[in-house]
């Protein structure tokens, strides 16, 4: 079939066929139309968090960067642009990745282990990492990639068709495309669906709050320690980030976890691992998930070898035996720290191949061997 020539009803329709884990939409058509051609097209959203000033300037309030725009000009996240003194969305209604995905490809293990999600995507990002795995998608403007139009309305009902009980907005950085994201999350919450938010969490705090109302778990990617690792990879600053996690875990009632990616070179030395370890147990506390995840070259760093194992490993035992419950190796499979284990007794209690549950012994969120709780959404 060809693509373009799918309409709303096809796609509905489609999404029931489709195996879990496979693309159940593609592109339909782009952006139409540019900030100085008239008025934004009919499936534009006027931004939340943004000033008006004389001029038709505008500053945006969404992330850090608090961008200020001239009328016709774009945010660094390319997806927030001034036409004439109002700030409108270019990522609304129009995702550019749509799949059906198991839930530890978020990757999150203490969430409702086991199930799948309708994972959403829409094209820009407010960072600029050197590594993105999805930089085809992140690092372009919505209106300049294959898209489909899908409403809050459709993502839910794309969602019970298939018969995931999770919506998640993943792959690309979902603050660039906060309001489609906010929308479609409310939407879920009034059909009873749950939402997950993957995110490296370049927020400020007011819109955090705002979406977080209508979410029920982050996934954090915890790139680095260090505003140098941060400025050399990312282009932006450590500071808001950590603030962001801090919120989520301390000011919100989302589950939470983390990821780090071990890039050799770039960050993973011993004393920058032992400060993010004990950074994530001081300030969020010892039941956090934490994540250490190969790296595997790409984009920008396809000269950088892949994470040694060896590497991974001595993170994760550093941080168990900082007092770390619940620290996983991801990208490395199959692995002994794909599992989650009971923090009491070590009794293994979820058995991973990759992102594939094969095993769930977990009986309403307690070791079934020796009827500790374990900290996580297990139904």
């Amino acid at each position: 079939m060809d693509r373009s020539d799918l309409n709303r009803r096809d796609f509905l329709t489609s999404v029931g066929r489709c195996a879990g884990g496979m693309c159940v939409g593609c592109a339909l058509g782009a952006f139409a139309g540019s900030a100085s051609a008239g008025p934004p097209a009919r499936w534009t959203r006027e931004i939340d968090f943004y000033d008006q000033n004389p001029e038709k300037r505008i500053q945006c309030f969404v992330c850090p960067l608090n961008c200020r725009l001239d009328d016709g000009e774009t945010c660094f996240c390319r997806t927030r642009t001034n036409v004439g003194g109002t700030l409108y969305s270019r990522a609304y209604d129009n995702p550019c990745i749509i799949r059906v995905d198991p839930i530890e490809k978020i990757p999150m293990h203490h969430f409702q282990p086991g199930s799948e999600t309708l994972a959403l995507a829409v094209g820009g990002c407010n960072l600029r990492c050197l590594y993105c795995q999805n930089w085809e998608q992140s690092q372009k403007k919505p209106d300049e990639l294959r898209t489909f139009k899908l409403t809050a309305r459709e993502a839910v009902a794309a969602a019970k068709k298939k018969g995931v009980k999770t919506i998640a907005f993943t792959y690309t950085e979902p603050i660039a495309f906060l309001e489609w994201a906010k929308d479609v999350a409310i939407a879920a919450k009034r059909a009873r669906l749950r939402v997950v938010v993957a995110t490296a969490a370049f927020v400020n705090t007011e819109p955090l709050l705002d979406f977080a109302r209508y979410v029920d778990a982050f996934t954090v990617t915890l790139k680095g320690f260090s505003d140098e690792f941060y400025h050399r990879v990312a282009g932006v600053n450590l500071g808001p980030i950590l603030e962001a996690i801090k919120t989520i875990r301390h000011k919100t009632d989302c589950w939470l976890e983390l990821t780090h990616l071990m890039v050799p070179g770039y960050n993973g030395e011993p004393d920058e691992t032992k400060r993010l370890i004990n950074w994530v147990g001081e300030k969020l506390g010892e039941d956090v998930p934490l994540h250490f995840s190969r790296f595997v070259p790409m984009y920008k760093l396809q000269d950088v070898p892949r994470t040694p194992a060896q590497t991974l490993e001595e993170a994760r035992t550093m941080a168990l035996d900082a007092g770390l419950k619940y620290v996983y190796i991801g990208n490395l499979a199959p692995h002994e720290g794909n599992h989650t284990y009971c923090p009491s007794c070590s009794h293994k209690v979820i058995e991973r191949l990759g992102f594939q549950v094969t095993s769930n012994t977990i009986r309403r969120g307690k070791c079934d061997k020796c009827g500790a709780r374990l900290a996580g959404v297990w139904s």
